[in-house]
């Protein structure tokens, strides 16, 4: 006899993809769900990063739900705490909270074939089981400590930027800073006028470009309230957001945005860096695009002041008192802050579970041996039920709100055509993955990626095969495909 799930849908995560699913579900009349969050509060990526100098690195006004547009930013650049705030302002409007389990983590699922239902164990020892599993743990997710010599050996207080300790009074202390990418640019401005010292070190350097980050004063705001204010906002802002990365990035060859961006970062560099042997060391021998860039006013003009410095000698090991570079130098500091990023490409970390699926096939292992890839960024055959909202080239690195809107509305399609014909086994075909994957790689060498440039940047966008997966196309290309893919590329079965 068959057993029925214990819900028809669970949800894992509650950052901005699981509160972007569990609302679209709602909207479907598939309300059956429940969302598991390790975090005791929602908002994901903004609920775990606190650090000094915290905000979104796109416009404001693209950084939310289409459906949901606030007119309550403070900035151009809203920070961390506004997100935050928007995410619980979301759950309450839209009746998600009661529907949260709130500090609990998924430790595995594993596909049951015979009753066609997922089994989730979580680290409370309880099995929850659902018809459908949504994978919605987001890649900025588990922090990623550097590769070094002696990293848990520091006496001192040490801290990854994603775990920011606010107890800690960095005044008047000597601070390392291991990292110049997303993160560093953002907190090391902020740190920089209140400790002793401050030590960056830097294995590649960033682009760093000029960010119209100014207040929202009530006027600009009340504009948002009239008729058509948002959405004529939105529409400068998403076109903003796609000609900074989308465009330069995917279409290379064809737009030669990144070049003309490239004489732009090298302006701003001489505008902001007096010293001309600081500004040579920050500036990047890669193409723009390589790898994220930074946005932010004041990061490249911190190496002006007298209490800090740039070292770009190889870190040869960390010691009790401080970091040892391979020149034989001993820096010895009070904190060691570690802006190192995420595991974004990493099987193992991506998701954040194990997931077992049809008679046993690993997704980690599937995945190392036949390369980062998903029907659409969604779906893999021999993973049924199973979604995916951040999957392998799915996402064009625009707004993540974008891409939430995008794949949400895809699985719910599936799910909605299950309901139809009575299907409790939804499984995109080994004919339909192959064929995505192939146009996947056919598009790819538009790319700025594969410029011999990138071989420097050191990016996080690469995973172990060499691959990058992320989808080569425009942000509307996207959102058109999420709503027009043949539901015959699934097969439904009861």
């Amino acid at each position: 006899m068959s057993v029925s799930p214990g819900y028809h849908t669970l949800i894992v995560g509650a950052g901005f993809s699981g509160i972007g699913a569990a609302i679209t579900l709602d909207k479907a009349r598939l309300p059956d769900y429940v969302l598991i969050e390790a975090a005791d509060g929602v908002g994901g990526t903004w609920h775990w990063n606190t650090y000094p100098g915290i905000a979104v690195d796109i416009p404001s006004f693209s950084y939310q739900f289409s459906f949901e547009q606030s007119c309550n930013w403070s900035r151009t650049y809203a920070p961390g705490h506004e997100l935050k705030a928007y995410a619980e302002h979301c759950v309450d409007k839209y009746g998600i909270r009661p529907r949260i389990r709130f500090t609990t983590k998924v430790l595995t699922a594993e596909f049951d074939d015979r009753n066609c239902l997922w089994r989730v164990q979580t680290d409370h020892g309880d099995e929850l089981t659902a018809r459908f599993l949504v994978n919605a743990s987001g890649v900025l997710t588990v922090p990623k400590l550097p590769d070094i010599d002696g990293v848990d050996s520091f006496a001192g207080v040490r801290m990854h930027t994603a775990r920011w300790d606010h107890d800690q009074d960095l005044t008047g202390k000597r601070v390392a800073v291991i990292g110049t990418g997303a993160s560093a640019v953002q907190v090391i401005p902020e740190i920089a006028p209140i400790v002793k010292h401050l030590t960056v070190f830097q294995r590649t350097p960033i682009w760093c470009f000029p960010k119209f980050d100014v207040p929202l004063p009530k006027p600009v705001r009340w504009a948002m309230r009239v008729p058509g204010g948002r959405a004529l906002q939105r529409l400068a802002s998403q076109a903003f957001v796609e000609a900074t990365f989308p465009v330069p990035a995917h279409y290379f060859t064809v737009f030669p945005l990144a070049k003309r961006m490239q004489s732009i970062g090298r302006a701003y560099l001489r505008q902001q860096v007096r010293d001309p042997l600081v500004r040579e060391q920050l500036t990047p021998r890669y193409a723009v695009g390589c790898k994220r860039p930074g946005f932010h006013n004041g990061y490249l003009a911190t190496f002006n002041r007298d209490n800090v410095r740039l070292v770009t000698q190889p870190i040869d090991k960390i010691t009790p008192a401080g970091v040892a570079t391979t020149d034989g130098v001993h820096h010895e500091v009070d904190v060691l802050v570690l802006a190192t990023g995420f595991q974004v490409m990493d099987t193992d970390s991506v998701p954040t579970f194990a997931v077992t699926g049809s008679n046993g096939r690993s997704l980690s292992r599937f995945w190392d041996e036949h390369r980062l890839q998903a029907y659409e960024g969604v779906s893999l055959p021999g993973f049924p039920n199973f979604f995916s909202v951040f999957g392998p080239y799915g996402y064009v690195g625009s707004s993540y709100f974008a891409l939430i809107e995008a794949q949400t509305h895809h699985i719910v399609r599936c799910l909605k055509h299950a309901r139809r014909v009575g299907a409790t086994r939804v499984e995109v075909t080994d004919a339909a993955n192959a064929r995505y994957f192939a146009e996947m790689m056919r598009r790819r060498h538009r790319q700025v990626f594969w410029q011999d440039s990138c071989r420097l940047a050191n990016s996080y966008y690469f995973d172990k095969n060499g691959d990058v997966p992320l989808r080569p196309t425009t942000t509307i290309e996207a959102y058109w495909r999420s709503r027009r893919f043949p539901l015959s590329d699934y097969r439904f079965t009861a």
